[in-house]
């Protein structure tokens, strides 16, 4: 299992419990509430 490092984006749906994050290879992951990341996009 590979080690990401994320970064997380500030957005005003944080407020509503959905994260945005960037991890070290430019992708974009979400986090909605207490459920685990997702791969949002694909490069």
């Amino acid at each position: 299992m590979p080690n990401y490092y994320f970064k997380e984006i500030w957005t005003p749906l944080k407020f509503f419990g959905i994260h945005f994050y960037r991890d070290d290879e430019d992708r974009y992951w979400i986090k909605v509430w207490s459920y685990p990341r997702r791969l949002l996009t694909k490069s």
